[in-house]
């Protein structure tokens, strides 16, 4: 089998012959990976991961459109995404972290909402997608388009969580104007990326707090979830065969039933600190499948070299009955995570024995 077809195989819950390894490094352990392995500049490279990124649609805009939305300026160094949301920079211990700015909290009026420049993909350039593909289909990898933050975490970021949850309980028609226009260009995205023939659209919003769900179930179904399926099923009617991810941190478990019904085929992370994947397996094992489980608050940063690899392969055997475990570490990998630790995760993936 290439990397392709053993991860394609994986998560369609068939057999497969090896254990893939996938992980995301943060700016400080790029570098420690480059001083460890002597200036290597590709960490999916070097590690033989299954999948590669397919370039979104190319979207011109002038991040100056956004500041008469920050009356207040900006720090210095802010950056401006292609929402209009601006992110500021941490102090020096904040490392890679920001400061996430909404242009859209201070609106009180929906025409004042429906007046914002709201980017525009069907005028994007998305030439480039179905290049980039061949590509990585002519490395024997899996070529994954990337969506996270597919409705409601840009709708929040951009008028704010608090302003967008008032919003769905007294000011229905901001709301929905607001979560509309987003899922109208995410089903654009979604669209170009299945015509481009990519084997894996990764969606997601984090609809989990560590605690406890960040919405009831009776709100995400009124207001997340019918969107979310309109996004899956535009996908479904260009190529059924697509596995469609969906990540949200913290606790999900409420949601999985409707994660399942609205046609997601994989569910990252599985956060361990506050979802056990045993119970979770058994529930849920034969019907969908799962990325991730490897805690990156307690296991990966803190466990012994040992410790790692006992908790990897103790969660492969917990998915030996039905498959489907694309086991990683739950999230990006912070400076503390040692570097034995990620080397653990590794061997650990490599050693085990499928069959």
């Amino acid at each position: 089998m290439t990397k392709r077809e053993n991860l394609m195989a994986l998560l369609r819950r068939e057999p497969y012959e090896e254990v893939p390894v996938e992980f995301s490094l943060c700016p400080d352990l790029v570098k420690t990976f480059q001083e460890k392995t002597g200036g290597q500049t590709s960490y999916a490279e070097y590690f033989g991961m299954p999948w590669r990124g397919v370039e979104d649609i190319r979207l011109s805009y002038d991040p100056e459109v956004y500041r008469k939305f920050y009356p207040g300026g900006l720090k210095e160094g802010a950056s401006i995404d292609i929402w209009g949301v601006a992110h500021e920079p941490g102090s020096e211990a904040a490392k890679h972290m920001t400061y996430m700015r909404n242009p859209m909290k201070d609106m009180e009026e929906l025409e004042e909402i429906q007046a914002y420049p709201f980017p525009d993909f069907s005028k994007g350039d998305a030439s480039h997608q179905k290049g980039q593909v061949e590509d990585i289909h002519s490395r024997g990898l899996a070529a994954m388009g990337s969506m996270q933050m597919t409705i409601w975490e840009t709708a929040w970021y951009i008028r704010g969580m608090e302003n967008l949850m008032v919003d769905m309980s007294c000011e229905p028609e901001i709301a929905s104007w607001i979560f509309d226009k987003v899922t109208e260009q995410a089903v654009i995205r979604a669209r170009s990326y299945a015509r481009a023939g990519v084997d894996i659209i990764y969606l997601g919003d984090d609809i989990g707090m560590q605690n406890g769900p960040m919405m009831s179930p009776a709100m995400y179904r009124e207001w997340i979830k019918p969107r979310l399926r309109k996004v899956v099923d535009a996908i479904r009617e260009i190529d059924p065969g697509i596995i469609i991810f969906y990540h949200s941190c913290g606790t999900v478990t409420d949601f999985i039933p409707d994660l399942i019904e609205c046609g997601i085929d994989v569910l990252n992370p599985i956060q361990s600190e506050c979802m056990d994947f045993q119970e979770i397996y058994e529930k849920y094992g034969g019907k969908i499948s799962f990325h991730g489980t490897i805690g990156t608050q307690t296991t990966m940063p803190f466990a012994t070299p040992e410790g790692v690899k006992e908790q990897v392969w103790k969660n492969l055997d917990i998915a030996r009955e039905h498959g489907g475990l694309f086991v990683a570490p739950t999230h990006l990998l912070e400076p503390e995570v040692p570097w034995e630790n990620i080397e653990a995760y590794v061997a650990a993936c490599r050693e085990y024995k499928v069959r």
